[in-house]
């Protein structure tokens, strides 16, 4: 799929098809090799926590403020999380890297809590997602079986099958904008149901 198309939802994402046969190796001891980088994505997801959120929340409904820094850690640390499925999804070879974009490519519009933002949304946004979230426990259990499928294509062929692949990137870009929606509040637009971009 290549990089993503500027479109019209504030959030986008897009995982590079792998351009080369991906590693058998690699993909045969994947779990062993997610251990590491997966205590570093633990300790910054659990920093990510709930207190934030309802900080931001207190902060959009009474000063009508999101702060850049605040943007950048969420999105960094979004993105960083992003490269770790990617990579535990066997979807791309490279190591997560904690500062680099690699293959994973994921846009936020930074909001203009003043102008882009209703004040209110924040009490009920994650009530809002609740159909999203559903939706996506359903399709986690399909990414399941398409990830043990891939696994066994890769093993047997060194590629990820396209139709596969599409699915799981589609996955993750369903679960990146409900994330934003709901967590990040970064935008009031609610998420489409859709895999596709």
């Amino acid at each position: 799929m290549g990089y993503y198309d500027t479109g019209a939802y504030p959030v986008q994402f897009s995982v590079d098809y792998p351009d080369k046969p991906l590693d058998k190796f690699s993909t045969f001891f994947r779990i062993f090799f997610l251990i590491p980088i997966g205590v570093v994505v633990g300790i910054i997801t659990s920093a990510v926590g709930l207190w934030q959120y309802f900080a931001l929340l207190l902060m959009i409904l009474f000063r009508q403020k999101y702060p850049r820094w605040w943007f950048d850690w969420y999105l960094a640390s979004l993105q960083f999380g992003l490269r770790f499925q990617v990579y535990a999804l066997l979807m791309r070879d490279e190591y997560p890297a904690t500062d680099e974009d690699q293959a994973v490519h994921l846009d936020i519009a930074y909001p203009d809590a003043e102008q882009g933002l209703n004040r209110f949304m924040p009490l009920v946004k994650w009530f809002l997602a609740f159909p999203h979230w559903v939706a996506l426990i359903f399709l986690l259990w399909a990414v399941l079986f398409v990830w043990i499928f891939a696994w066994f294509a890769i093993l047997f062929t060194g590629t990820y099958p396209r139709g596969a692949f599409e699915f799981v990137e589609g996955f993750l870009r369903w679960q990146s904008r409900t994330v934003s929606y709901a967590l990040m509040l970064v935008t009031d637009q609610y998420p489409p149901f859709r895999l596709g971009a």
